[in-house]
């Protein structure tokens, strides 16, 4: 029996869990967690391995404004965090 793919309304995977194998489950993960602007899940789906979840954690915090986000995804050597942090830190000059 196939695995169901996530849906908006059941985000993926449980606390703790890895990536399923299945990239098109974590696709559809990450992109409902896109929609939603859940950046506590894609900080979950980041940390279980996935590399789009990180990069739209990126894009939506260099949005926002929010240099703790930032920051902390740089502190883990995302060097667009870096990066993005250093236009945001140009543009308040």
């Amino acid at each position: 029996m196939p695995a169901t793919p996530p849906t908006p309304s059941d985000p993926g995977l449980p606390p703790g869990s890895s990536l399923p194998s299945d990239p098109d489950a974590v696709a559809l993960a990450v992109e409902a967690a896109i929609e939603r602007e859940d950046l506590p899940e894609l900080r979950r789906l980041a940390d279980a391995g996935s590399a789009d979840a990180e990069d739209a954690l990126v894009e939506l915090a260099a949005e926002r404004g929010d240099i703790d986000e930032l920051r902390r995804l740089a502190a883990q050597g995302n060097t667009d965090a870096a990066d993005e942090l250093l236009e945001l830190e140009e543009e308040e000059e």
